[in-house]
């Protein structure tokens, strides 16, 4: 969430920043955060005031005590039952202040950099490059849901019998090109410095808010109520969460964090082509990068993030475009997306395969994520993650893009992994 201080010290580029995603009365809600912090800072130093005469009042009594003048004491104490009573009705307010100024902090989603362009949707996205030549496939080119039936490699009837729709089946060649993905974005990732962990894949209350995905996105995440957990939507929000109320120092600056993880998002698609077969799920597979920066690194970061990204692109052999989010377009708690897509020659349409992120201090400020840097004083980190990648629209895209008349050709840098160069 966003820090009050930041907001008062900023607050033309933070009703700037805001207006760019379209949020509804910045201002108006901007200054409510402002003066319910400045309520509660000055009820907190009324209440101190108070505190410190009814200390010294109290240590008034006790010497009168001692000098054997007991009515003026008993006096005095009826004026420290007074002043409790005005302490607890201060921390009353303060608390209330303090609650109302969390909730509407929840409320408010990050502030985009500088270089975010204003817009409303991915129509007005902006284009960083694309790398890649588009395939030309031979007449009678079929779309991966119909592939996937001829090879008989993922079945979604049978995950509608076994769950319901969204939940695919993979098999044989299938399987082992999802388990053949999963171990090469892992070898790479260990390869440029990254520590694999293997998070659970529920999460508690705390760490959906520490993340930023509750309250934002609660009606799109499988909810187990009996225990209070939340099925993951990304290995974003444990593996971040392993850091939450921890104070680093500076020279652990930067973590490295990859994991895979099965993913589940309830959103439902709505009908039409570009949500069929793998192109949108609600369980799919994924590895994901996470970094924690120092925060004057942070943007060098990300861009060496999403150089990563595109560099296992080059190495599957995708076509490629890589483009700014807009306002509009951003998720809740990022500051700076870049999303990578790939060419699907058969849908003849560009598909999404990764998100990478800089959240500023947004999710650091939730977490209570602080380092200590070589003056002794802490100050919150970065926190950026990136796919790396999902799998089910670059299953798609290999399956589409190398299809032949006589078999779909796999990718060479994944044949070591496979065992097989064709299906």
């Amino acid at each position: 969430m966003l820090l009050v201080n930041q907001i008062k010290e900023n607050f033309p580029e933070a009703v700037k920043g805001l207006k760019k995603r379209n949020f509804p009365n910045a201002e108006s809600i901007l200054n409510q955060a402002v003066e319910l912090d400045e309520l509660r800072k000055t009820t907190q130093t009324q209440r101190d005031q108070i505190q410190a005469e009814s200390n010294s009042i109290s240590k008034e009594i006790g010497l009168l005590m001692k000098e054997g003048r007991a009515e003026e004491a008993v006096q005095i104490r009826n004026k420290t039952a007074e002043l409790k009573t005005q302490i607890k009705d201060l921390e009353d307010q303060y608390s209330k202040a303090e609650e109302e100024l969390i909730k509407l902090l929840y409320t408010i989603p990050n502030v985009p950099h500088q270089s975010v362009p204003a817009g409303k949707s991915a129509e007005d996205n902006e284009i960083v490059l694309e790398n890649g030549k588009i395939p030309t496939l031979f007449e009678g080119k079929l779309p991966h849901w119909d592939l996937i039936k001829k090879y008989d490699i993922i079945d979604f009837d049978l995950g509608v019998k076994i769950t319901g729709a969204g939940f695919p089946v993979y098999k044989g060649k299938g399987a082992r090109l999802q388990r053949a993905l999963i171990n090469f974005f892992l070898d790479e990732a260990l390869a440029a410095g990254y520590i694999e962990v293997q998070p659970p894949i529920l999460v508690n209350e705390d760490s959906g808010y520490g993340t930023g995905q509750l309250p934002d996105k609660e009606g799109q995440m499988y909810f187990a109520s009996a225990d209070n957990l939340y099925l993951i939507p990304t290995a974003e929000v444990p593996i971040t969460n392993l850091y939450r109320d921890v104070i680093l120092t500076e020279s652990d600056l930067p973590i490295k964090n990859v994991g895979y993880t099965p993913c589940f998002r309830r959103e439902a698609g709505s009908w039409g082509a570009h949500v069929r077969g793998l192109n949108r799920l609600h369980q799919f597979d994924k590895v994901e990068i996470v970094q924690i920066t120092h925060p004057d690194n942070s943007y060098q970061t990300l861009e060496e993030m999403s150089g990563y990204v595109q560099g296992l692109l080059k190495k599957l052999e995708l076509p490629y475009r890589v483009l700014r989010l807009c306002g509009g377009d951003m998720g809740f708690t990022s500051a700076l997306t870049y999303d990578m897509e790939v060419y699907s020659a058969a849908q003849e349409r560009w598909l999404e395969v990764s998100s990478v992120s800089n959240f500023e201090t947004y999710q650091s400020n939730r977490l209570k994520l602080r380092f200590k840097g070589e003056d002794k004083k802490t100050a919150l980190a970065h926190s950026l993650n990136g796919s790396a990648l999902a799998l089910p629209r670059i299953v798609a895209s290999i399956l589409e893009n190398n299809q032949t008349e006589d078999g779909i050709l796999m990718p060479k840098v994944l044949h070591r992994y496979l065992g097989f160069e064709k299906i």
